[in-house]
């Protein structure tokens, strides 16, 4: 019995691949390129992270020396774990509730409007436009977070946002909260426009009469699959983020006070070609970020059935 139901689920998959191969089709070329210079690079990753390989020599294994020199020899490393976590903290779950938020705001404007204030909040998402950013933050009198302390005397003379130890992380993370309403904002405004308003209807029935309880009791349980995705895409975000930090205030940042994990792993793979120690570093990286999505996955797993 079990190999027939075996044997009559797989002919049930293959009709209906074949019923929508012009979907599979679509997705074909994205699927190619996603295996080669996504999974690909992945799989051969985790074994390299237990070998000695710098790209000129063949790799030799060198089993977990990579790990434990990580541990318990690499200071700069210890030091980007609780940069890292800092950043995670700050900028996941508020740039999450930020997502939901905005997501919620625009979905009670016009139709017009929601079109305008979507793009306006997904925009910085694409641009990365860090000149502006230090422009802003710049150390001089022309720095318009400068000039304008200044003309309200909260401070007396220019502060060097972007090389003061003090100051780097912060702006780091300021930035990285403007430019992070990226694929889960849209997919929670997506989620919004797809909840059925007749559940609305029932809710008032029921007596649900305010936006609030509307939220708990009918947006919330009917998001599930959106509110998963945005939160993978803000935990992955959160724990990859090196590109504004070197973009911002150097690489490496004064005193590394904003160099994170993925920093130290683009530090040992692209500058010293070290990609066995690099590929150690991506799988702590990759540990951390799977742990993160499995409690993910605990918290919102009751709203995606």
């Amino acid at each position: 019995m079990a190999v027939g139901s075996k044997k009559r689920g797989k002919g049930e998959l293959w009709r209906e691949i074949k019923k929508n191969k012009g979907c599979y089709g679509m997705i074909a070329p994205f699927m190619v390129f996603f295996i080669v210079f996504t999974i690909i690079p992945v799989v051969m990753s985790l074994p390299m992270g237990f070998t000695d390989f710098n790209m000129v020599q063949p790799p030799k294994f060198v089993g977990l020396s990579n790990f434990t020199t990580l541990f318990l020899s690499d200071k700069i490393f210890m030091k980007s774990i609780r940069v890292t976590l800092v950043f995670a903290l700050l900028t996941g779950p508020v740039s999450y509730v930020l997502c939901f938020l905005l997501a919620w705001l625009i979905n009670e404007m016009h139709p017009k409007l929601k079109t305008v204030f979507t793009l306006i909040f997904y925009a910085p998402s694409m641009a990365n436009v860090y000149t502006v950013w230090q422009l802003i933050f710049s150390g001089d009198m022309n720095g318009y977070v400068n000039s304008f302390l200044i003309n309200l005397g909260i401070i007396n003379s220019p502060v060097q946002w972007l090389t003061d130890g003090r100051y780097v992380l912060g702006v780091t993370i300021v930035v990285q909260l403007w430019i992070s309403l990226g694929a889960g904002f849209l997919a929670l405004r997506a989620g919004f426009q797809n909840i059925d308003r007749s559940m609305y209807e029932a809710g008032a029935i029921e007596g649900i009469r305010t936006r609030w309880q509307e939220l708990i009791y009918i947006v919330i349980p009917s998001m599930g699959p959106q509110l998963m995705f945005a939160a993978v895409m803000q935990i992955v975000s959160s724990f990859t983020a090196g590109t504004v930090a070197q973009n911002l205030v150097g690489f490496p940042s004064t005193d590394y006070k904003a160099h994170t994990i993925m920093t130290h792993a683009f530090d040992y793979g692209w500058q010293r070609f070290e990609m066995g120690y690099a590929s150690a570093i991506c799988m702590v990286l990759f540990v951390a970020m799977f742990a993160c999505n499995k409690l993910i996955n605990k918290v919102l797993g009751k709203y995606m059935d």
